[in-house]
């Protein structure tokens, strides 16, 4: 009989939460540190193992001229872009003194990301400001109906006044819904409406997520996102989202850039804040968001 096994592999990993300065608050995010020699498959694993919304894998770039290469993976399937994961990596590398200076370039799926670090007065590391790596693209309108039923609503709540139910991204898509302010709690996800949601709308190319926000006054909004087919019943801080809704609310008016202070996570007990803005360029309307990151655990993966 064959005892010897294959030897212990480890590998460093941090875990901060994102879009918020206290702990326990924002979108926790797991960040391996130094991933080279894990496999995709591991790479799923962990992601499944962590079971937050998404989680990083850093590696060396393949161009020099950048900080590093970026792979996200939520609960299922890797991501090609997506905004806490960039904020908290990027956090994480300047807080360890990683990278020149403080602007990092992360080779992603999407393309490439730039990450500004966001320090306070002393100069410490607080969090970050990332680009999203593509334009605005807008994709299909969807149906109120089928939408509200996805989000446990009304079709009465659904507001289509500046725009209906519709499919846009910055790099990753989301459905991007306004709800009147007092449906916003109320929001529940049906895992039934969104399978079905994904049968009725090749389009989508099987990811379904809905974005809901209201207004809160001028310039402030309050949002929640859900996506269950993904393993993310609810999050509660989503920069890829709310950088595309910060996208999609500029290109509907004649302003050269616009920006929002968006609030997320109240109704899950993790409070989030997240600033999102977009400006107009020769290519197409481009967005940024930023946040805030506190450190949380660190340790070592052993495979």
């Amino acid at each position: 009989m064959d005892d010897t096994k294959a030897p212990t592999r480890s590998y460093p990993f941090t875990t901060v939460d994102v879009f918020t300065e206290q702990r326990f608050g924002g979108n926790p995010l797991a960040v391996v540190t130094e991933a080279r020699g894990i496999s995709d498959a591991e790479m799923q694993a962990l992601a499944a193992e962590f079971n937050y919304s998404e989680t990083t894998f850093v590696l060396p770039p393949e161009n020099p001229a950048n900080t590093a290469r970026v792979r996200i993976f939520n609960r299922t399937y890797e991501m090609p872009f997506a905004g806490h994961p960039n904020v908290g990596t990027g956090y994480v590398l300047a807080s360890q003194g990683q990278g020149t200076g403080d602007v990092m370039r992360f080779e992603e799926l999407a393309g490439i990301v730039e990450v500004r670090i966001d320090r306070d007065a002393a100069g410490a590391v607080v969090g970050a400001t990332i680009a999203a790596p593509q334009a605005l693209s807008l994709g299909p309108e969807l149906p109120v109906v089928e939408i509200a039923a996805c989000v446990g609503l009304e079709p009465s709540d659904i507001v289509v006044r500046a725009h209906p139910p519709r499919v846009a991204s910055v790099g990753v898509t989301f459905v991007l819904v306004e709800v009147e302010p007092t449906a916003l709690s109320r929001a529940t996800p049906s895992l039934d409406a969104f399978n079905r949601g994904l049968e009725a709308w090749p389009a989508l190319e099987g990811r379904l997520s809905i974005h809901l926000y209201a207004h809160d006054g001028e310039g402030r909004l309050r949002a929640r996102m859900f996506a269950p087919p993904s393993g993310t019943i609810e999050d509660p801080a989503t920069g890829s989202a709310n950088a595309a809704l910060a996208a999609l609310l500029l290109s509907l008016g004649s302003e050269a850039s616009r920006s929002f202070d968006i609030v997320q996570g109240v109704e899950m007990g993790r409070p989030s804040l997240l600033h999102a803005a977009a400006h107009r360029a020769d290519d197409g309307i481009h967005a940024t968001v930023r946040g805030r990151c506190v450190p949380v655990f660190r340790g070592e993966v052993v495979l």
